[in-house]
């Protein structure tokens, strides 16, 4: 496999879409690997970097995985859509779960970050954290906050929706796609 380098931004119209349609964020935190479906991001120029801005509920099992790491990728299908994939990542919790061997996905070491990219959903973000920022619920819309962040459904079960998210701003440092 083959990587070929792109400008993100060439590709922005290609990763907005795919957001609300399920795109996996990868994080590694010494032997242990996760990668989780988000539906929640924003990509953009901020502090004259480019970066990815990545939603993580506090509850998750990926969250503590940034936080040591101060990193993560981003897997973006690119053509194909695979809903399999992020369907099923988006249903599992890596607690209970090894959803990488379980789907049989092809790990391939970063370039730049120790977070590996997925071959399956070819279009990669590789990204190192420079800010990490707690939602504060209270300061959105009542209707935001009954919708999003309902008070009456345990942080850990996988669909969950009481925590609050992590937003983590990820510098972009290389981007790509995965060419077999």
């Amino acid at each position: 496999m083959t990587r070929k380098e792109i400008n993100v931004f060439d590709c922005a119209g290609d990763i907005v879409r795919s957001v609300s349609q399920g795109i996996l964020l990868t994080a590694k935190a010494g032997d242990t690997v996760n990668t989780m479906t988000i539906g929640w991001g924003h990509l953009g120029f901020v502090w004259q970097k480019p970066v990815f801005i990545a939603y993580v509920r506090e509850g998750r099992f990926t969250r503590p995985l940034i936080d040591e790491a101060k990193e993560f990728t981003i897997s973006i299908p690119h053509g194909t859509m695979q809903k399999k994939i992020t369907a099923f990542c988006g249903t599992k919790s890596g607690r209970t779960t090894n959803k990488i061997q379980e789907l049989g996905l092809t790990l391939l070491d970063g370039e730049c970050v120790s977070s590996p990219a997925i071959a399956e959903l070819p279009l990669t973000l590789e990204c190192k954290v420079i800010c990490r920022q707690k939602v504060d619920k209270n300061t959105l819309p009542a209707e935001i906050q009954s919708a999003m962040y309902p008070a009456d459904i345990d942080s850990t079960a996988t669909g969950c929706n009481r925590d609050e998210h992590v937003a983590y701003y990820g510098e972009i440092v290389r981007a790509y796609i995965i060419e077999k």
